[in-house]
C-alpha cells in the first residue's frame, strides 16, 4: 500500500500540472473517448499504456478473461459499461482484447483450478464456446502453452459474437456506425495482433494499414494453424 500512496503523491506533484489543462477541460466538458475496450482485469495488461491514451480518450471495462456476457434481461456490469458507451458516448469502436498467459483461460483449460473459486468458474461459463472450439477443431497434440494461447484467441472471437446480441451494440452495427475489433496482447513480447474477419486469423498490427475489421464467418483451420505455429 505504501508504494500506491506514494505514487499518488508522485502523480499530483509531478504528473498531475503537465495535465492539469486538459483534466480541467475533462471536468467542465465531460469525457469523449474514442473507444471502449473490454479487455482482461490482469495486472499485467494495461489498456492506457498498450495503446498510448490519455485522459478521456479510451473507456475501459476489465474483467476476469475479458468477458462480453451475451445480452438478458438480467442487469450486469459489463452490459451496462456497453450500453452507456454506445449509447451515451457515441464510441465508434469496440475492442475486446485478449492475451497470453490469461489465468481465466487456464481455468477453462484445468477446471479443477476453480474448485475454490465458485464465482469465477461461473463468470467463465461465458467462455466455453472458445475451451469446446479448440477441444475439437484445434490439434490434439497443442502443448499446454499453445492450448492456453489458443483458447484466448478463440474466446476475443466468441465475446465479438457476443456483442452482436447487445441491442444498443447491434443497432449500430446495422447502421455501420461502429466498428468491432479483436485483439491479442503477448505480454512476454509486447506485440499486439489483431483479428481479421476476412482471412479468419489473428495478424501483426500494421502502422501503415487500418485495422482489419472483425466478422463472425471465419475458417477455423486457418486460426489454429496461426497459433500452433507459435
Amino acid at each position: 500500500m505504501g508504494d500506491l500512496l506514494k505514487g499518488i503523491s508522485n502523480f499530483r506533484g509531478a504528473v498531475f500540472p503537465n495535465y492539469q489543462a486538459l483534466y480541467r477541460k475533462l471536468a467542465q466538458e465531460g469525457q469523449q473517448p474514442h473507444a471502449l475496450m473490454i479487455s482482461c482485469a490482469d495486472s499485467r495488461v494495461l489498456p492506457e499504456t498498450i495503446t498510448q491514451s490519455g485522459p478521456g480518450e479510451l473507456f475501459v471495462c476489465r474483467n476476469a478473461g475479458n468477458i462480453v456476457p451475451p445480452f438478458s434481461t438480467a442487469n450486469g456490469g459489463v452490459s451496462s459499461a456497453i450500453e452507456y458507451a454506445v449509447v451515451a458516448l457515441a464510441v465508434r469502436d469496440i475492442i475486446v482484447c485478449g492475451h497470453s498467459d490469461c489465468g481465466a483461460m487456464k481455468g477453462l483449460c484445468r477446471p479443477e483450478l476453480l474448485k475454490s473459486m465458485p464465482n469465477v468458474a461461473a463468470w467463465l461459463k461465458h467462455g466455453y464456446a472458445a475451451h469446446s472450439i479448440v477441444c475439437e477443431a484445434y490439434p490434439a497434440d497443442l502443448s499446454e502453452r499453445q492450448k492456453v494461447r489458443a483458447i484466448a484467441m478463440e474466446n476475443v472471437i466468441v465475446q465479438l459474437d457476443h456483442l452482436r446480441t447487445h441491442p444498443s451494440v447491434a443497432a449500430k452495427l446495422a447502421t455501420n456506425d461502429i466498428t468491432l475489433h479483436g485483439w491479442f496482447f503477448d505480454i512476454e513480447t509486447g506485440e499486439v495482433e489483431v483479428y481479421d474477419g476476412s482471412a479468419a486469423r489473428f495478424t501483426k498490427i500494421r502502422e501503415d494499414g487500418p485495422l482489419p475489421v472483425a466478422v463472425t464467418g471465419r475458417d477455423r483451420p486457418q486460426v489454429a494453424a496461426a497459433v500452433a505455429a507459435e
